[in-house]
């Protein structure tokens, strides 16, 4: 029974790879991709609440004096 001739495998898979690493290679430098983004600006509006009119405080039971 003949063998298996084995001797070409190697030239076959190396030549494959490189072949498929350059389609891809050409693949991807053919794609556009879009710029980076470039921070907005935006101007924030000052609004007036009622609650910052008043003077309050928040007394936290760690800042009452001890008994």
């Amino acid at each position: 029974m003949p063998q298996l001739d084995t001797s070409t495998w190697f030239i076959t898979i190396v030549s494959s790879m490189i072949t498929l690493f350059i389609l891809f290679q050409l693949k991807i430098s053919s794609q556009t991709f879009p710029a980076a983004p470039s921070p907005k600006i935006v101007a924030t509006e000052k609004t007036n609440n009622p609650w910052e009119s008043k003077w309050t405080k928040i007394y936290l039971p760690l800042s009452l004096p001890q008994q």
